[in-house]
């Protein structure tokens, strides 16, 4: 833990400009005054701007709604300063820069930044990094410092440390040299979506990931996000616990309805992975409890309880045909899901008729694979697991194999990213990175073709962990980190 310091001033910044300081939108600010590189200080929220201008003529257009809301949260006898910042550059401009690219890159219209040329001749554009206080400093509100914008004030009590960077040291050594040499940003419309979807990240979890990742890839968050639990995908925990309820275990349902409970969650399981479950056949007194006809034909039978009763087989083998005929029965995929094991005359008759069993906890652990890596799960690849008898133990060395899969896939994402560091540059072809990946402790060895392979993989826009600049062979493509792969 870095050790605490006393922060005995405080930067006086619109409370817009501070909320794009702490999400990583801009490391820029506009103080009053040339500001000395390595100084450290707190930043002390407000609710004006510079009244030169109105505040839809100050911020752009993808900023306005964020800077509106800051403003209408602001309390009016209370101050939260919630960040402290370091100076690691002061440039003073003038008019003679382009604007407008200033603009892009951060949060300002061009109107801004040729109204406060016209008043005070110069911008003093300080590039700030933005680190979190250990602990909110909660101050009273002093109507009489609204004129000290853009200034210093004494304050008190405030500790910082550098624990809690809201970039990292790469992000924001990329972000410093764009600003400093004033390039273009890369992906404009990456940043209107995700100022478009903003509001629909504080209410809905899939828009929320969105965002996240999104601001990943701008460089706006750090390399890892923790990435919370998703409350819309809470059922999937359920899956071995429906499985194993009995009337013994819940008296308040009957064995009928235990069983509909299980049914339900099985082929919400099986939607989940990616099968399409035809809705015609739920079950019931004489009913077939699932089908999927995509992307293959499966023959499904539900049995909640402590065991998978003598005389399972047959019976998905009756319903099976009657519903759906000799030929398509004989022809589809025939599994049952159960909590126990089954009896020697069921595993007999199952692998007699090809019929695969399954633990309910299996198939949660396939759910679950497939909520943390979406991609993870391949349904035609699975197929060749579904043998006749009880494959537990077939599907484990699935998920297991599909694990290694993505841990080598981390792994590389995290070679990338280091090599780069290290050698201080941009980008590297793939010889490189195979003679850097094995010293680094590779998880399994991997020809150069192989790792080639990989990386374009990673590479995809659909991936988006890396970047490509593709060469006139697969030898000369070279490669770059946007962001990881957390396990």
């Amino acid at each position: 833990m870095n050790q605490l310091f006393s922060l005995p001033t405080a930067l006086c910044l619109p409370v817009p400009d501070i909320e794009a300081l702490i999400q990583g939108r801009t490391i820029a600010a506009l103080p009053r005054m040339f500001l000395r590189p390595g100084q450290r200080f707190a930043i002390y929220p407000l609710d004006t701007s510079t009244n030169l201008l109105s505040i839809e003529q100050y911020y752009r257009a993808n900023f306005l709604p964020i800077a509106q809301t800051a403003i209408k949260q602001v309390n009016s006898e209370t101050i939260s300063i919630k960040a402290w910042a370091k100076c690691e550059l002061c440039q003073i401009l003038d008019k003679t820069k382009p604007l407008d690219v200033l603009s892009q890159l951060t949060i300002w219209r061009p109107e801004a930044f040729e109204a406060i040329i016209q008043k005070q001749q110069n911008i003093f554009l300080a590039y700030l990094r933005i680190y979190d206080l250990p602990k909110i400093c909660q101050v009273t509100a002093n109507p009489n410092i609204q004129e000290k914008i853009g200034k210093f004030v004494s304050v008190s009590n405030i500790s910082g440390s550098e624990d809690k960077p809201v970039l990292s040291d790469r992000i924001f050594a990329q972000r410093k040299r764009q600003l400093e040499k004033l390039e273009s940003p890369l992906h404009p419309e990456l940043e209107e979506l995700q100022s478009a979807i903003t509001s629909l990240s504080i209410s809905q979890p899939a828009a929320k990931q969105l965002d996240d990742d999104i601001k990943v890839f701008l460089g706006w968050s750090s390399d890892k996000l923790i990435k919370q639990p998703d409350p819309d995908l809470a059922w999937i925990n359920d899956i071995a616990k429906l499985g194993d309820r009995s009337i013994e275990k819940d008296e308040k349902k009957s064995n009928y309805q235990a069983g509909t409970d299980f049914e339900n969650i099985a082929r919400q399981s099986l939607e989940f992975l990616g099968f399409k479950v035809e809705s015609a056949f739920k079950g019931g007194a004489g009913g077939l409890d699932l089908f999927c006809s995509k992307p293959y034909p499966i023959v499904c039978e539900c049995k909640a309880g402590k065991l998978i009763p003598s005389r399972t087989v047959e019976e998905l083998l009756k319903l099976g045909g009657m519903h759906l005929g000799k030929t398509q029965l004989l022809t589809s995929a025939k599994l049952v899901i159960g909590p126990g094991n089954p009896s020697t005359d069921t595993l007999k008759a199952a692998k007699e008729w090809e019929v695969s069993i399954i633990n309910a906890m299996t198939l949660q652990k396939l759910v679950e694979l497939k909520s943390k890596y979406p991609g993870a799960i391949n349904l035609v690849e699975l197929k060749q697991y579904l043998e006749p008898g009880q494959i537990d133990y077939k599907l484990d060395e699935y998920i297991d194999k599909a694990e290694k899969e993505i841990k080598l896939r981390s792994h590389i994402i995290q070679l990338v990213k280091n090599y780069l560091q290290n050698s201080g540059i941009e980008s590297a072809g793939v010889d490189s990175l195979h003679g850097a990946y094995f010293g680094s402790n590779p998880p399994q060895p991997l020809k150069t073709q192989e790792m080639h392979e990989i990386l374009i993989e990673l590479s995809s826009p659909l991936t988006g962990y890396l970047g490509r600049e593709k060469g006139s062979d697969w030898r000369s493509d070279r490669f770059y980190y946007l962001r990881d792969l957390p396990l």
